[in-house]
């Protein structure tokens, strides 16, 4: 696990510039990840953590969160 998320972000972000069309923004791209996972009514649970989004619900900040079978599990419903 990495110490802090600077280094996790600096890698997508450089993996995004290169990946994604002209245009697109990881701001959107973040969005729209959101929205995709809804739309195969995946848990808000796992949309957070998957998409690194806080819960003002203190109770889901304990433990380590979902396996990452879980959260493969939901990514590979929305993959195209």
């Amino acid at each position: 696990m990495l110490a802090t998320a600077d280094p996790a972000s600096a890698a997508f972000i450089k993996w995004f510039r290169t990946h994604a069309r002209d245009g697109c923004v990881v701001h959107s791209f973040r969005h729209s990840m959101r929205d995709r996972l809804r739309a195969v009514e995946c848990p808000k649970e796992i949309i957070d953590q998957i998409g690194g989004w806080s819960s003002s619900d203190v109770g889901e900040s304990y433990g380590e969160g979902f396996p990452l079978i879980n959260l493969s599990y939901w990514l590979n419903k929305i993959s195209i």
